[in-house]
């Protein structure tokens, strides 16, 4: 009995241990962590006293004050932020938290934000820019992936080889048997 090639069998080998992978529902191991939703705008201002960062939901900026030093939060601040020309006076929402609601949503574009921070008998004027785009289509046609592709390829090419050589095979016998008749 004849083997067939070493180096078809190693091709076939190669390209069939390709094409295996997790279906849906089984893990072949951790994965990149996937995003479950855009992420919101926010601005960042920081002086040698203070940091405070702004997320922006909807109408309601949260905002997030720490001292420069340590990353310490500042509990019972004064902030007042200035938006566009508008001033708002933030009020307190929850122990670590300052909240803002504007009256509409801003529009998309690059806002100006400047704040005024009093704690204790500390001041200081922070400024950043809050940076809001259009939100982004959901509705995306989904996509397979290219290691998807690359398989399914792979296995194609396997089976191909695995004709070539049944057939390479067959004919060789058929070959065999008609020359040992005649």
């Amino acid at each position: 009995m004849k083997f067939p090639k070493l180096s078809v069998v190693l091709i076939a080998t190669t390209f069939l241990s390709l094409s295996v992978g997790a279906s849906e529902g089984h893990d072949h191991g951790e994965s990149a962590p996937q995003s479950a939703a855009e992420a919101l705008p926010r601005f960042s201002a920081v002086s040698e006293s203070f940091e405070l960062v702004g997320v922006l939901s909807g109408k309601q900026i949260t905002l997030y004050l720490d001292r420069f030093a340590d990353n310490s939060p500042v509990r019972n601040a004064e902030i007042e932020l200035d938006i566009g020309g508008t001033t708002f006076k933030a009020g307190k929402q929850g122990e670590d938290e300052y909240e803002v609601v504007l009256p509409t949503e801003p529009k998309p574009g690059v806002l100006t934000v400047s704040a005024t921070v009093v704690a204790g008998a500390e001041s200081d004027l922070l400024a950043g820019e809050l940076d809001v785009h259009e939100e982004a289509h959901t509705d995306e046609a989904v996509t397979r992936s290219t290691v998807e592709y690359v398989g399914w390829f792979a296995g194609g090419l396997a089976c191909l080889a695995l004709f070539v050589w049944a057939g390479r095979r067959l004919m060789t016998s058929s070959s065999a048997r008609a020359g040992g008749a005649a």
